[in-house]
């Protein structure tokens, strides 16, 4: 395996891991509900079982014991945090004025589409894809239309022929893009951005960003965020969402941004989003992101050298079992896996469940075109990760005699 756990890491799995049953989480505490089997081994949900940074716990028990939960502002200091990570992280460039804020990305997104399309207008997005963009999309009546990425030797890529001929014929009025991109693990280069982005501004197509795994970058291609691609040449035509929750493990603080650049559509983004929103920024989330956005980087660093241990995990076991499919993961930390050669779609549920005795999410939820594909979770303890490789390569064994 490329790649060790240090001691260093080996001291922060046995400080920071947390056994997570019976605490009403949904990954662990829901399987019964969700999958019909309480025995299964998660590693569906996207978030992680590791403690937050320590001075993020720090801060929000500070402030818990103040005792007092009034109605809050978000602080300059806050938007400072984020903008200085921003930059200093991934050298993107954000003004304090381009920023929204929300109780996460997915209500963005509906919000989103409410103000910018009507009731059964077209709305682009590139299947497989995190399968609530399509629910934003049908949800609220419009017209889901994919793009869907093709498959290919070199990875997962756009198919272009395909977009240019969605924007000609099917005419979107809205586009939701995903960077880095869930399920499929691309980190999108900033020529393969500048390609996609140039006939949908240039086409008066708005975008949205979600970089809400922008922090994960796995492999050796860096994240570049469509706010900057092109010396930022697509700024008033996109819109980012992203929030600290995926980083730093803090889905239920209830805190995301939404990033607009352009001013004329931030008022009527304000005008909009004032008539569906009536929301007060969550307090303990604008606390714990402005001490991870300070304070967690040596922890992310931590997280990252597990994720890519896990994910050199999965590919060294499941090399037993060649015709298993995987391309190298270069963002999220989210391995879309592909059974296809051994296993046909209609079997893959109760292969993966009563087989291999595990919770994935399917990548018929994703998308139609992935029906034998799974997502596994690789945010989690080494072990886990090494029992639900062997324990897939052992069913398949079981289950394909040939192999």
């Amino acid at each position: 395996m490329a790649i060790e756990l240090t001691p260093e890491n080996k001291a922060f799995i046995k400080t920071h891991l947390v056994d997570r049953h019976h605490t009403n989480t949904l990954k662990w505490d829901a399987l019964d509900d969700r999958f019909g089997n309480p025995d299964l081994l998660p590693l569906w949900v996207a978030d992680m079982e590791f403690k937050t940074a320590q001075p993020v716990r720090d801060a929000l028990v500070k402030r818990v014991e103040e005792g007092v939960f009034g109605y809050s502002y978000i602080p300059d200091s806050y938007k400072a945090a984020f903008i200085d990570w921003q930059r200093d992280r991934h050298g993107i460039t954000v003004k304090p004025e381009w920023l929204r804020f929300d109780t996460g990305v997915v209500n963005s997104l509906y919000g989103l589409v409410n103000w910018l399309t009507e009731p059964g207008d077209p709305v682009l997005i590139f299947q497989p894809v995190y399968y609530p963009f399509a629910n934003a999309v049908t949800d609220t009546h419009r017209k889901l239309i994919s793009c869907n990425l093709l498959d290919t030797p070199q990875g997962w890529q756009v198919d272009y022929e395909a977009l240019h001929k969605i924007i000609t014929e099917d005419k979107p009025k809205l586009v939701i893009w995903c960077s880095p991109h869930n399920p499929v693990g691309r980190i999108w280069k900033p020529e393969e951005l500048e390609t996609i982005l140039t006939p949908l501004v240039a086409n008066g197509i708005p975008v949205i960003s979600d970089e809400i795994h922008e922090d994960f970058e796995i492999g050796e291609q860096p994240f570049t965020s469509v706010l900057d691609v092109a010396d930022g040449r697509f700024r008033d035509g996109v819109i980012v969402v992203n929030a600290p929750s995926k980083t730093f493990n803090l889905a239920t603080l209830l805190h995301s941004h939404v990033i607009i650049p352009n001013a004329a559509w931030r008022k009527d983004y304000d005008s909009f989003i004032k008539s569906i929103h009536q929301t007060e920024p969550s307090l303990l989330g604008v606390v714990a992101g402005e001490a991870a956005y300070r304070y967690a980087t040596a922890w992310l660093d931590q997280i990252l050298q597990i994720i890519r241990y896990n994910d050199g995990q999965v590919r060294e076991i499941l090399r037993q079992a060649p015709g298993v499919k995987l391309h190298p993961l270069e963002g999220t930390y989210l391995l879309y896996v592909d059974l296809g050669q051994y296993i046909p779609a209609d079997k893959i549920r109760d292969f993966v469940q009563n087989h291999c005795h595990l919770a994935v999410d399917y990548g018929a939820w994703f998308s139609p075109q992935t029906p034998t594909f799974i997502r596994l979770n690789l945010a989690t303890d080494p072990a886990i990760v090494a029992r639900a490789a062997n324990q897939i390569v052992t069913a398949l064994q079981e289950t394909v005699p040939a192999l």
